[in-house]
């Protein structure tokens, strides 16, 4: 799927983790909740360069009492996802697969590492993410790093700007489960085409 660019340019954004602060009505917030059937989880995506396995950048996927993604100084925009200071609501399975598809390109692959969590501990990691504020650019490791570190479980996790390194920390947790995603992987094609921030059907 051709998808149009949310920003002039993707490498530079990814290697930046650029964005500006926002916060979302009251209103969009409470209308995009989504609450997912799955067992509460964690979910850490990492963006690695192709050609030198290097992280472009790291985000926090948060299913707990909602859905969410903590996507740090990121540049996925959707006109129905809502954003308050980094943090994305209303992250439905479309939106889930959406946000790898825009990562995902023949110089990216993105890696999804998710682990099952007590619904207290994905409820303190909601609140952490909620609190955290905006993030500067290139500090989306670092943001990512922050918010672990403060999950019973995951104190170990190495205060980094290397979005590589915390997903290998977080590799080493028992029953994480992996995935990585490629550019055209069908498990990650929506049927939607990004158009200035909004999504529209093709």
């Amino acid at each position: 799927m051709r998808k149009a660019l949310l920003c002039l340019s993707l490498p530079l954004a990814l290697a930046a983790c650029g964005a500006e602060p926002v916060w979302a009505p009251d209103e969009a917030v409470a209308r995009a909740r989504y609450v997912s059937n799955e067992p509460t989880s964690l979910t850490l995506y990492t963006v690695v360069s192709k050609r030198n396995g290097t992280g472009g950048h790291s985000a926090l996927m948060i299913n707990a009492s909602q859905r969410v993604l903590f996507d740090p100084a990121g540049s996925f925009k959707v006109g129905s996802v809502p954003e308050r200071n980094d943090l994305l609501y209303g992250i439905t399975e479309r939106m889930r697969k959406l946000y790898i598809d825009y990562h995902a390109r023949d110089t990216y692959d993105v890696l999804a590492q998710t682990i099952l969590v007590s619904p207290a501990v994905a409820e303190q990691a909601l609140r952490e993410a909620q609190s955290y504020g905006a993030v500067n650019k290139a500090f989306c490791g670092n943001s990512v790093s922050d918010i672990l570190k403060e999950l019973p479980g995951f104190e170990n996790t190495p205060r980094t700007f290397s979005p590589v390194r915390i997903s290998e920390a977080f590799a080493a947790h028992p029953g994480v489960m992996t995935h990585l995603y490629h550019d055209g992987d069908p498990d990650i094609q929506t049927g939607i085409v990004m158009i200035d921030g909004e999504n529209a059907e093709p």
